[in-house]
Formats: C-alpha cells, structure tokens, sequence
C-alpha cells in the first residue's frame, strides 16, 4: 500500500475525493454505514494511504457489477492517526467501517492479540482463496488455528526512484542499468550521492531523509525486530545496526534533504527539487505521481535497489466483527483483492499485487511517467528475491520510534548513541 502502503507501507496518499457522486469522502472522519431500507446498501471501506481503488475506478466498476450496492470510502492521511482511531473504535465496538485496511506492520498485532475483533472470513468461504496469494501474504494474514482475518491487497518490493533530470545536471549517469551496477552496495550508493553533493543544483541534496534509508534496508533482512521464536531482538538485531549505521553516516556527510516523511514539506519537495533519490517501494510511485504532478512526468526514474532485493510495507483488508454488513463487506474484499483487480491498481498506481497470478499479468508493465521504466520486471525481480520477513507483533511501533530518532539526529544534531538511547525507551514505552 499502500502503505502504505510503511511506513510502512505506511502508504500514503492525499484525502478521497468524490467519485462519480457515489464515492463520498471524509479524510480522518469515523465511518458510518447508511442506506435507505428502500434504496441501495452502502458499504463503507476506511483506509490509509494510496490503495488506488478510487484511482483505478474499481469502485464504479464493482457498483455497475452489483447495483444495489455504493461504496463509501473515508481515508486517513497518516497510518499512525489512523492505527490510534482504530484502536479506540475496536475497543468501543463503534464507528467501525465495513471493511478496514491493515498495515503489514500491524498485522501480527492483530492475528495474534486481536483476533476477537476481526470477522473469520473463512464462514464465508475465503478458505478457497489460499492457492491465489503468496505463502507469505495469507499465513501472515490467518491466525495459527486457521482463522483468516485478512486477505493480502499488495506487498512492497523495493527498488530507488530518482531524478534523471538533476542527476544530468550533477554531471552522473542517468541510465538505469549503469546506475545499478554502480550502486550495486549502499556504500557505492552514499559514494555516488557525494559525488552528487559536489555538483548538485542549488537546493537539491541526495535523498530525501535518513529515515527513508533506514527502512529500505532494514526492508533487506529476514528478521529485524523479532527472530523467528518471537523474542524481541532489535536491539542487537545486525540488520537494525547495519541500517542504523549507514543512516546515522548519511546525516554525518550531509547527504540529506532532513525532511520527515510524510510531512507537507516533504510533500512539497517533491516538485522543487530537494532531492534527487527515493528509497521506493511499488506503493510509492503513486504517490510520487501525486505529489510531483504532470511537471515530473519524464523527469522520474527508476533502477535496481543498492544492496539486493527487499520488502517495505504491503497492506491487507479486513471485516470486523461489529461490521453491518459482514457478508457484503467480505464480497468487497475479495473482488478487490482478486488478481484482476491487484493488476489493474498496479498499472495505474504502482501498488505490487500480493495474488501470484496478478504478479505474471504486470510482468510485461512499463511506466511513461518513469521514463518508460519496465516496473512490472524490477519490481517482480525484487518481489521474487525479497526475503519472507519475520513479522512480530509491534513492528510498526519499533519502527516508528527507530525513525523518530534518526530525525533527531539529521535534523536536531543529537548524537548518534544518544539518539539510540533514547529510541530504545521510546521503543519500552511503545511496548508497555
């Protein structure tokens, strides 16, 4: 996702907008279900981040396919507002969305803590849908006694989307092939953003944060956070380290636009500028469409990821168990979820499909707006060489707190160790 899709994916995308006056909108807002016992029967499906259903038109589409049904779509800007507000709805049994979308992030939260929360889709046959997704996607999404309480809608492999127009000025190469074999390493990638520094045009840095860094390459390895057993193990965690070190020497040399993810300065610099390369999982090239408008088009690029393949962020939609509408609502979750409909988000937003046969439908996919880039094979590449993450139940809350620290670092000048000390107490209060 979206993520989101992560932080995540922490997917992210600007507020709903109307959709063919059907589609309502209300950025942050608590959903309601309504309908007229005379008309039609709305369902309302609440996200975070650039999922591309209103983008890619599915929503009309499924309401010409089913008339007596309307979709209603609220969306939060940030995953973080959004996982909070859901966490006071699940415990108040209120205000709950037919369908709600999950962060991968948060997914083990729920599988294993809030299961009572979440409607077993299985009672309505999703049990027959296991041979359509990844391994990975459905196990993380079903419960060890074989509840499933989500079904997969996209996943994050990881590639660098940069600025092909900045780089010719800086005097690099532009070609995505060379590009790659350049910064086959991430010291090959920080040394090429040196390079960058010295000719850089006026207000243009290398990367856009640290912290963007960060989660690609902690995005590289198998386990981060937890090991396999489910012990917490990010404080010695040699993937943490190497991804903390390399984040925290980028600050140290400049190499940073010190811009929070996220954030509307961040959003802006999109079409100023401010940085040359993204860290970018599928998920983000719809955003980066979004934010740099028509004027980027052609100036965007995108090659293989320094450091091997990986995997940042990927969503998934659920049926709660106080929904109106549970067997109407699952209806919505598979039709979104099938792989014609992943392929058709993909081509038009960049979201990654989690359905196997969505993957080979996209393998041919290009992008004008990247310059052509041929997205359905890199990011296919990295999706198939992308480890199968062990995923624990506060991952997203680590994480968070693990990026909090570093824009101390870039952007307070907090000393490294001293930033990490105070990560892992903000990690110890997250956790409780």
């Amino acid at each position: 996702m979206p993520m989101p899709r992560t932080a995540g994916r922490a997917a992210l995308r600007l507020g709903a907008v109307a959709l063919a006056g059907t589609l309502l909108a209300a950025c942050g807002s608590s959903p309601e279900s309504s309908g007229d016992a005379d008309g039609p029967l709305t369902l309302t499906i609440d996200l975070f981040g650039a999922f591309g259903y209103q983008e890619s038109g599915l929503y009309a589409e499924y309401e010409q396919l089913h008339p007596g049904i309307k979709i209603r779509q609220t969306d939060t800007e940030d995953e973080q507002d959004y996982w909070k507000s859901l966490q006071t709805r699940l415990a108040g049994g209120g205000g709950l969305a037919d369908v709600q979308a999950l962060e991968v992030g948060r997914i083990a939260s729920v599988t294993q803590k809030q299961a009572d929360k979440f409607t077993d889709l299985t009672a309505y046959g999703a049990g027959a849908l296991k041979d359509e997704f990844a391994a990975a996607t459905w196990s993380a999404g079903t419960t060890k006694d074989g509840k499933v309480l989500a079904l997969g809608t996209d996943v994050g492999p990881e590639a660098m989307c940069y600025r092909s127009d900045l780089f010719k000025a800086a005097g690099l190469p532009t070609d995505r092939g060379e590009l790659a074999a350049r910064w086959a390493t991430w010291d090959g990638y920080l040394e090429l953003g040196r390079q960058y520094r010295q000719k850089a045009p006026a207000g243009s840095t290398w990367l856009d944060s640290v912290g963007s860094l960060n989660a690609v390459m902690v995005g590289q390895q198998k386990e981060r956070y937890y090991d396999a057993s489910g012990a917490l193990i990010y404080e010695n965690s040699p993937a943490v380290k190497a991804a903390w070190d390399a984040s925290v020497k980028a600050a140290a040399e400049g190499l940073s636009a010190k811009l929070d993810q996220w954030s509307p300065p961040w959003n802006q610099a999109f079409s100023s500028g401010a940085f040359a390369t993204l860290p970018c999982p599928a998920w983000m090239l719809g955003y980066i469409k979004g934010q740099a408008g028509e004027a980027g088009k052609g100036k965007w690029d995108v090659a293989k990821l320094p450091g091997g393949a990986g995997n940042w962020g990927g969503s998934y939609l659920a049926v709660p168990g106080a929904a109106p509408h549970k067997k109407e609502a699952y209806e919505l979750v598979k039709w979104l979820t099938a792989p014609e409909q992943q392929a058709k988000v993909f081509r038009k937003q960049g979201n990654f499909p989690s359905a196997t046969r969505a993957i080979a439908q996209i393998a041919d996919a290009g992008d004008p707006y990247f310059s052509d880039a041929p997205i359905g094979q890199i990011f296919g590449e990295a999706a198939r060489q992308s480890p199968v993450q062990v995923l624990g139940v506060h991952d997203k809350d680590i994480a968070d707190q693990i990026n909090n620290a570093l824009s101390e670092v870039e952007r307070k000048g907090t000393a490294p160790d001293t930033a990490w000390s105070n990560a892992k107490k903000a990690v110890k209060n997250a956790l409780g």
